[in-house]
């Protein structure tokens, strides 16, 4: 395997920012937030960019960072949950790396996005079991196309970062 990117993938409320940063340090490579390039290409956070203009042109903006984030080397890249909707962004991140599926039970999901307010996909409250569990079951086909998975339900940000460690060198990362 070679040493190239490594792209975190998976829902929202799995870990990919704050495992991302963390592992990108232990390893000593650069760290890309695909949702923060898309607000700093915006000047617009990601639910105003929603609610603004749509989906759609979220979508197209997403779509041009992940295309730049690719052509990087060295780099941890963590996307959004729904980054793997689109088989030109899947193409370009399977080229540039390895890609790790970051998981967690819908429960665990709703308690780590319950407190933040700034999720389009999950504006419902009152629905937001119903609203995981549906995504969740919408983009379980999208999520197939990695490398590998962990299960961050149990686990801590550290113990995340030393799993996939041990399976990106099990698996003859350097």
């Amino acid at each position: 395997m070679k040493n190239d990117n490594i792209v975190l993938t998976g829902f929202m409320g799995t870990g990919k920012t704050a495992v991302g940063s963390r592992l990108a340090s232990r390893l000593n490579m650069n760290f890309i937030d695909t949702d923060r390039e898309i607000e700093c290409a915006t000047g617009l956070k990601i639910h105003e960019i929603f609610k603004r203009y749509g989906e759609q042109r979220f979508r197209a903006e997403e779509r041009s960072v992940v295309e730049k984030a690719a052509g990087f080397r060295n780099t941890v890249i963590a996307t959004g949950g729904g980054v793997v909707l689109d088989p030109e962004n899947m193409q370009n991140l399977r080229k540039s790396g390895v890609i790790v599926l970051l998981q967690a039970r819908p429960e665990v999901i709703a308690r780590r996005v319950r407190c933040h307010n700034n999720r389009p996909l999950l504006a419902d409250r009152e629905r937001l079991m119903e609203q995981i569990e549906s995504l969740l079951q919408e983009r379980a086909p999208y999520y197939e196309d990695c490398d590998c998975r962990i299960d961050t339900s149990d686990l801590g940000i550290q113990e995340v970062v030393d799993k996939i460690v041990a399976v990106l060198r099990e698996r003859g990362w350097e």
